[in-house]
C-alpha cells in the first residue's frame, strides 16, 4: 500500500495580513515545511537571467507573475524540500501567498495534488498598510515595501486573489481568519483550525 503524499495547505491573504508570521509559528509547532511563493520569485529575481528581469518588472508594477513561472518554481521547491527533509515523507507543506489566480490553483491541483486546506487571512487595507510601512521603517530590504508598490499590490490582490477566495468559499474549502487582531489572537484561531478541522497534530 503506497504512502499518501504529504498534505498541502494554501495560505492566502493580502500583503501584511500575517501569512508569513503564522506560517513560521505553524512550522515550529507542527513541523510543516513553509514555502513562500513571493520569496521564490524574489530569489529568482536575483539571478542574471532574462526570466529574472521579467519577474522583476512584473513585481515592481505590482502585477501577478504568469502561472507557469510561479507553479514551476513551487514544484521545484517542493521537490528540493522533500529531498532534504529530515522526515520522510515531510509532515506537510504550507504554500504561502498562493494561488493568486484561479488558473494557478487549477494548474497546481491538476498537475500535483489537491490542497488539503485553504486558509484566508482577512485583513483591512488600513491595518495591512500600517504593518507593511512599519516593516519598511524597520529596515525591510524588499523592493516592493514602499507605498507605491504596496497600493498596486493591494489592488492586484482585490482584483485577482479575492475571486480565488470566493471560489474556494463557494466550494466550502476556504477557512477565513480575522487577521486584524493581535498576533497571539490570530494564531490561536489558526492553531485550532489545523487541529480541529484539518486533523493535524502538533509535534
Amino acid at each position: 500500500m503506497s504512502t499518501p503524499p504529504p498534505p498541502v495547505f494554501f495560505i492566502l491573504g493580502g500583503p501584511g495580513s500575517g501569512k508569513g508570521t503564522n506560517c513560521a509559528k505553524l512550522v515550529e509547532e507542527f513541523g510543516f515545511i513553509h514555502i513562500s511563493a513571493g520569496d521564490l520569485l524574489r530569489e529568482e529575481m536575483k539571478k542574471d537571467t532574462p526570466l529574472a528581469a521579467q519577474i522583476a518588472e512584473i513585481m515592481k508594477a505590482g502585477q501577478i507573475v504568469p502561472s507557469e513561472i510561479t507553479v514551476g518554481l513551487l514544484f521545484a521547491a517542493i521537490r528540493a524540500a522533500t529531498a532534504s527533509s529530515s522526515r520522510q515523507p515531510p509532515l506537510g507543506f504550507l504554500i504561502d501567498g498562493f494561488p493568486r489566480k484561479m488558473d494557478q490553483a487549477m494548474m497546481f491541483e491538476e498537475q500535483f495534488q489537491k490542497a488539503a486546506g485553504i486558509v484566508y487571512f482577512e485583513c483591512s487595507m488600513e491595518v495591512m498598510e500600517n504593518r507593511i510601512l512599519g516593516r519598511a521603517a524597520a529596515g525591510s530590504t524588499r523592493s516592493d515595501d514602499n507605498i507605491e508598490s504596496l497600493r498596486r499590490r493591494f489592488q492586484s490582490n482585490v482584483e485577482s486573489c479575492v475571486p480565488v477566495v470566493e471560489r474556494y468559499k463557494a466550494e466550502g474549502r476556504c477557512h477565513i481568519v480575522d487577521a486584524c487582531r493581535s498576533v497571539d489572537a490570530v494564531y490561536a484561531d489558526v492553531k485550532k483550525l489545523f487541529i480541529e478541522t484539518f486533523a493535524c497534530r502538533p509535534l
